[in-house]
Order: C-alpha cells, then sequence, then structure tokens
C-alpha cells in the first residue's frame, strides 16, 4: 500500500499541484495580457483611422492636380495664372484660395484688390512663395526623399552660415540625424495612456515624442524638382494647408491652393464616423488638432480629458502635430473584464484542483476497497481450503476405521457414521454456498417462486437440523404461532437462509450452547413476517454490524479464532432474502448474544 501511495503521490498529486501553481502564476498576468490585447486593437483603431486621414488628403492633393490640369486644357499657364484665383474657388470648393506664382519670385494670382481672404492670403505668404522668406515646414522624421533631403540641406546651409555648428561629414553621420541631434524632438500634445503607465525608453523617444521634424526653407527649396506636393506652415497658431503643381508646359510657374480649413474637418468628421460598429459603444474616437482641442469626434456629446486618451497615432505632415486619438467611454469596464476574466480563470483552476482533490479521493478509497477485498479473497481462500480439509480428514479417517473393520462396538460404529454424516451435510453446505455466491455473482441464480406456508417450512428446516446441532450439544427452541403464514419464495433457498443463520448462531454461540428459533408476525410499517433466529454468544462487535454481511468478511477469522466459515453464509442470507423482497439484518440480544432476523412480506389474501 505504501508502495502504490508513493506512486500515485508521484504519478498525479504532484504534477497537480505543479500544475495548479503555474496556473496561480499565470493569472496574475491575465489582467496585463488582457488590457495589452485591447491597446492593440484599440492602436490599430486609432492607426487605421490616421491613415485614411491622411490618405484623404492625399486624395485631395490628386483632385487639386486634376482640376489644374483641366482647366490648362483650354489655357496655357500664363493665361490661366492671371484668373485662377477665381476660377479654382467656382470650380472647387475645397480651395479657400488659389495662387499662381513663378519661381523667380512674381506672384500672378491672386489680386491685391481681391476679395478678403485673398488680401490676407497676400499677406502672409507673397513673400514665402516669391522666395524672399523661409518658412517653417513638418516632415516625418527619418524619411529618405527629396522634400525631406532639400530642406534638411536649406537647414544646414542656413545653419552653418550662422557660424560652427555640427559637420555631419565628419563624424560620419547622415544629414537627418545630424539635423535631428540639433534641432531636438519635440513632446506630443497628448500623452497616451498605453504609454503613460509603464514607459520604457523607447516610448520615451519614439511615442511621447512627435514623429514630425520640421525645418526652415523657401518655397523654391522645398518643391525642388517635383511637379506637385502638400506641405503645412503654422502662421499665429493656426494651420495652413497648401497644395501645389507645377505644370510640364512651364516649370517657372508653380499653382498653389490654400484647402479650406472647414472642409478638411467635414471631411475627418465622415471619417470618425465609420467606426465600427462592433466597437462603438466601448470606444469614442477623436480628431485633435495641435493645441489638443477635437476637430471631429464619433460622438458629438463626448466629453473627456483630451490629452490622455487610452491611444493615439499622429496623422502627419499634411496636419503636423494632429492626433487621431481614441477614448474609453467607460474607463472601468476594461479593467472589470480583466478582474472578470481573472476571477472566472481563478474558480476554473479551484474547480479542477477540487476535481482532482475528489478524485484522487475516490482512486484512494477505491484502491483501500480494492486491496481490502483482496486481502478478504486470500482469507477466503485459506478458510475455504480450512473448511474443506477439515470435514474431509474427520470422514476419511473415520470410513478408513469402519472400512478396515477395527471398530467392533456397535454403538463406536453408529457414531462414527453420525459424524460422517454430519461432516458430508457440513461439506454440502459449504459447498452449495460457494456455488451459489458465484451464480448470483454472474446473476444466473434462479428462484422456482410459489405460495408456501412459512411455518411449516421452518419448522421442516428446523427438525432436519436439530440432529446435527444436538449431536454438537446444542439445545434447538421453536416457538412458531399456530395460525398458517403464507409467503411467496423458492423453498430451497429459504431453507438455505435459515440453515445460514442457524448454522453461523452455532458457530458463535459460544460456551452457552442455546439456540432459539422464534417467528412472529409484524403489521408496521407494513404487514409481514420476522424470523428470529437467538444465540447467547458473544455477538458482533461495534461497527461491524453491517460489515459483517459484505462478501468475504468475517468479524472473527477462523484461522486465528478457531471459529468455522467462510464468510459467505450471511452475505447469501442478505442477498436470497432481498430476491424474495425482504430483509435479513442484525441486532443485539437482551441479556447478551445475537438476534438475526429474516424479514418477509406475506401473501395479502390468506386461506
Amino acid at each position: 500500500m505504501k508502495k502504490v501511495a508513493v506512486v500515485f503521490v508521484l504519478a498525479v498529486i504532484a504534477p497537480s499541484l505543479v500544475l495548479a501553481w503555474l496556473a496561480v502564476r499565470s493569472l496574475r498576468d491575465q489582467q496585463y495580457a488582457l488590457e495589452r490585447q485591447r491597446f492593440l486593437l484599440y492602436q490599430g483603431v486609432a492607426d487605421g483611422l490616421a491613415k485614411e486621414a491622411a490618405a484623404s488628403l492625399t486624395d485631395k492633393e490628386h483632385e487639386f492636380v486634376a482640376r489644374v490640369q483641366t482647366m490648362l486644357a483650354a489655357a496655357n499657364p500664363r493665361q490661366l495664372a492671371t484668373d485662377f484665383d477665381q476660377r479654382l474657388r467656382a470650380a472647387w470648393p475645397m480651395a479657400r484660395v488659389g495662387c499662381a506664382a513663378t519661381l523667380t519670385g512674381e506672384i500672378l494670382s491672386p489680386s491685391p484688390h481681391g476679395p478678403p481672404e485673398s488680401r490676407v492670403f497676400l499677406a502672409d505668404n507673397a513673400k514665402f512663395l516669391g522666395n524672399r522668406e523661409t518658412v517653417e515646414v513638418f516632415w516625418n522624421y527619418g524619411k529618405d526623399d527629396k522634400f525631406a533631403n532639400n530642406s534638411t540641406q536649406s537647414f544646414a546651409q542656413n545653419d552653418s552660415s550662422k557660424g560652427p555648428g555640427i559637420s555631419p561629414e565628419e563624424n560620419g553621420e547622415s544629414i537627418n540625424n545630424a539635423y535631428a541631434k540639433k534641432l531636438g524632438k519635440v513632446p506630443r500634445n497628448v500623452v497616451p495612456q498605453q504609454q503613460a503607465a509603464a514607459p520604457t525608453k523607447e516610448d520615451i523617444l519614439g511615442q511621447q515624442y512627435s514623429k514630425l521634424t520640421s525645418a526652415e526653407a523657401e518655397f523654391r527649396q522645398l518643391i525642388g524638382e517635383e511637379t506637385e506636393g502638400t506641405l503645412a506652415r503654422f502662421l499665429d497658431n493656426k494651420l495652413n494647408v497648401l497644395c501645389w503643381y507645377r505644370p510640364p508646359r512651364d516649370t517657372n510657374v508653380v499653382f498653389v491652393a490654400q484647402l479650406s480649413l472647414a472642409q478638411i474637418k467635414n471631411q475627418l468628421q465622415s471619417i470618425v464616423t465609420e467606426l465600427d460598429p462592433a466597437l462603438r459603444p466601448d470606444i469614442a474616437v477623436a480628431v485633435l488638432d495641435d493645441s489638443a482641442r477635437p476637430v471631429a469626434l464619433s460622438r458629438p456629446e463626448f466629453q473627456a480629458n483630451w490629452k490622455r486618451p487610452v491611444v493615439s497615432t499622429e496623422i502627419g505632415e499634411a496636419l503636423p502635430h494632429w492626433e487621431l486619438a481614441v477614448y474609453l467611454l467607460d474607463p472601468t469596464k476594461l479593467t472589470r473584464s480583466a478582474e472578470l476574466l481573472k476571477l472566472t480563470l481563478g474558480l476554473l483552476i479551484a474547480l479542477l484542483l477540487l476535481s482532482i482533490g475528489v478524485g484522487s479521493w475516490l482512486i484512494v478509497n477505491d484502491l483501500k476497497r480494492q486491496l481490502a477485498l483482496a486481502r478478504q479473497k486470500t482469507d477466503f481462500v485459506s478458510n475455504v481450503s480450512h473448511e474443506l480439509k477439515t470435514p474431509l480428514t474427520s470422514i476419511r479417517m473415520f470410513a478408513e476405521l469402519l472400512a478396515e473393520g477395527r471398530v467392533a462396538d456397535p454403538g463406536k460404529r453408529q457414531s462414527y457414521l453420525n459424524i460422517i454424516t454430519a461432516e458430508s451435510s457440513r461439506l454440502t453446505r459449504l459447498i452449495n454456498n460457494v456455488l451459489d455466491f458465484s451464480r448470483m455473482e454472474r446473476g444466473e441464480k434462479k428462484y422456482e417462486m410459489r405460495r408456501l406456508d412459512l411455518i411449516a417450512l421452518m419448522r421442516e428446516t428446523a427438525e432436519n437440523y436439530r440432529p446435527h446441532l444436538e449431536a454438537a450439544g446444542f439445545a434447538l427452541e421453536c416457538e412458531f404461532p399456530q395460525t398458517m403464514l403464507e409467503v411467496t419464495g423458492d423453498h430451497d433457498a429459504l431453507a438455505q437462509v435459515t440453515v445460514n443463520l442457524l448454522s453461523n448462531a452455532e458457530k458463535y454461540s459460544g460456551s452457552q450452547k442455546s439456540i432459539c428459533l422464534r417467528i412472529e408476525e409484524k403489521a408496521e410499517p407494513l404487514r409481514h413476517v420476522e424470523v428470529q433466529v437467538l444465540d447467547r454468544g458473544p455477538g458482533v462487535p461495534r461497527n461491524c454490524e453491517e460489515r459483517i454481511f459484505e462478501k468475504f468478511y468475517r468479524a472473527h477469522d477462523s484461522l486465528s479464532s478457531g471459529i468455522q466459515g467462510s464468510g459467505l453464509g450471511l452475505t447469501l442470507a442478505r442477498q436470497i432474502a432481498r430476491a424474495h423482497g425482504g430483509e435479513v439484518a442484525y441486532r443485539p440480544r437482551e441479556g447478551g448474544g445475537s438476534c438475526f432476523v429474516l424479514r418477509l412480506p406475506l401473501v395479502l389474501s390468506q386461506t
């Protein structure tokens, strides 16, 4: 048993505890994992909408180019330039002002005497478009294109003209890297909660700081050899988005359009309102300008701390420092979901541990029962062998004495014959018990049920067994009622039950060799009859009252106590009784001893 217990602990209990420990440890990471997964989902939403917003401005640039090309189909660039402002605003509502300028610094359109917005445009941009003034423009840091190269070269030239500075060629760095070190990074207007919780070095450098950089350059330097593009600049803290196009027919003329900021906001509003319906109950999306003020909202009534979104993404060069931000409608919902998941997994782990514990307990109990049953079977084989050997030895010994003619006294010969007969009967009962038990275990036991007079059956059985008891020195007392009591049952089976109970009383009577066979009619709880077998033996030990009816179990082992038996008599008696709708039970006898009771239902109609 100890070896089995050790193997069970090593094979089942120890691995289960280790797995449980690992599962409990993983619970601590579940909330972080869930929040991280949600953050990644929302970051993907922000990135996707930001790309869509940037793409919409690129589409407006292409649309502007297409409008200009359409106009140039009917006029050359110089002719179109004279009234470009009026024609562009009339044909394209997206344009706030249209402008035509030459790279040599001449402003062809709009007229200084035009509408107020045109005059304001000229006041703000004439020097820049005439290449007499440098302005600050923006692009993605590290972007390797001609616009970035032109701008950084312009910065390097302007910076070197002011005095000694960084020489990228001397220290082997690119112009972009040198410029970034000289310029420094600009903090973003918003601090996403995802990075603000526990920022790493990469978060600080890459997430909490803008991905855009800026430089000052003249208009001619900005466009370089390109034919079209978009640039943004701030005037009095107001964003101006300019699209430009240089026709191949006259590369000295550049057409420019200042986009309507109101139209841009309407375009962004249409983008954020196209949020996935599955996400609308959880989040709100906002477009924030360079001052972290909302210019477009997926939920117009929504209010929040605009500088602390869950996640955000910069839209890009066309709208510098504008952000696409995501906010939680219920900030505690994510935490509650994580806690619920943690609780659910915890309860599941506890349930699995409980299942393992209960299963282990059941396995151990069944193992103990099987081991006890194996020991009982071993004892049964030993007991049966002993029980078979004892009567066979007696029968053989007395039969040899009689066969060899060594016994001359007639009285002794009769006594020896009686012993042979009694031992043969005992041997027959033992073998019948074993065979009946085997048939019952296989479900092959058949009964011939019919109406019987129980009084006559008990009297017949008692008289047949009386000589054996009297030969062993027992006094058998019978107390039967005078009226007939009918039951339905198998004659031989009920007789076997009675013989087994009488034999049990014989074996356990001790020195007081007195047995009583009593029959009583009972009315409660249902009308039935009790056949009682009473003795004056030592009785059944405490806590063994039910176990004595288990197969192979004996309260007193025959090999150690000298009491004969196989451990099957009471088991068979109870099984036969239950097959007849009755029961066999034990109770202590008043004054000492045992009382075994066979209860059987009476036939309702009685003659």
